[in-house]
């Protein structure tokens, strides 16, 4: 049994209506890149049909702008929403700057917040020396993306756990996971919560499934597609 909270990543509405008939998934996240692939051209409607009929478990919307200062009036628009909603920051600008200022100011007045794009363990203390311990937050380490560069993620992310284990109130996201062994890597390293796509979640019922038999179903796909692909030799 998995203690590590699964969340969903995504913007198909139908699937999330879905997963949340599903007890194993216990929140989602969403971000402008997924909505825009899964064809959301009005944000504002699309997430206020998500919010309607999810009302018990947590979803993250994303603001867009690229400046402090329209940042912090789209976060205001979507906590306006209401629902179980954590308004997602990116830890910086498309310039470098830092958005603790605004993360500060918005934590202090008490919004669920989800910091996003996280790299570095500096990022990780920035947000954990700023945020109010009595708000909502949750931390979101790209581990994934960090894996593609060929750097093991799983010590940053176990350092992570340590510096947010004063603040009850702070969960610990793997984010951008690869493979569903990820979020077993993500349980392991303390992490409060994973999310993952469809397709990755999908993948639980392969849990600890026979090998030897996984082995045939194989075997058996190779030799199903040449047939039906008329291959001769």
């Amino acid at each position: 049994m998995l203690k590590i909270k699964l969340f969903m990543d995504g913007a198909d509405l139908n699937q999330m209506l879905e997963g949340a008939k599903d007890p194993k998934i216990q929140g989602f996240t969403t971000n402008p890149t997924l909505m825009k692939k899964a064809g959301i051209t009005n944000y504002e409607k699309f997430a206020k049909e998500v919010i309607t009929a999810i009302l018990n478990k947590p979803i993250s919307f994303e603001v867009f702008s690229d400046d402090l200062k329209n940042m912090e009036h789209e976060a205001r628009i979507i906590n306006s929403w209401g629902g179980n909603t954590h308004i997602k920051i990116p830890i910086m600008n498309t310039k470098g700057e830092s958005t603790i200022p605004l993360i500060k100011k918005l934590s202090d007045e008490n919004f669920s917040l989800n910091i996003t794009a996280i790299f570095t363990l500096k990022q990780v203390n920035d947000v954990a020396k700023n945020v109010n311990k009595n708000s909502r937050t949750i931390v979101s380490v790209f581990a994934g993306r960090i894996a593609d560069t060929g750097v093991d993620p799983v010590p940053m992310m176990r350092e992570s756990v340590k510096i947010l284990q004063d603040n009850k109130n702070s969960e610990l996201l793997w984010a951008s996971p690869r493979e569903l062994l990820n979020i077993f890597h993500a349980e392991d390293c303390g992490c409060h919560i994973i999310t993952a796509t469809n397709d990755i979640l999908k993948k639980l019922s392969l849990y600890k499934k026979d090998l030897l038999e996984f082995s045939r179903e194989t075997v058996q796909m190779f030799y199903d597609d040449a047939k039906s692909a008329g291959f001769k030799l």
